[in-house]
């Protein structure tokens, strides 16, 4: 998708998100960004809550509960092992 829309550096510096803007990227008070400059080009990222990605996130990979005990008694062996 692609959106240009004008904004302007107000007090402070201050830019204001057009709500076109926020609404194609998600954001909400609070949210996150990343700011970075590329060759005379202001860039604006969304930074992701990990938590909430995980719970509204698509999902691509699943694990039983059994797998998840098996693979943590194989941390713990090792934990236990590599000890003092």
């Amino acid at each position: 998708m692609s959106l240009a829309v004008e904004a302007y550096v107000g007090k402070k510096y201050a830019i204001y998100l057009p709500k076109a803007i926020v609404k194609a990227l998600g954001i909400r008070e609070g949210c996150k960004v990343l700011l970075r400059v590329s060759g005379g080009i202001l860039v604006l990222e969304v930074v992701r809550d990990p938590v909430e990605l995980a719970l509204s996130g698509r999902k691509f990979a699943s694990i039983s509960p059994g797998q998840i005990e098996a693979i943590s008694l194989e941390e713990q062996a090792k934990y236990v092992e590599g000890s003092p």
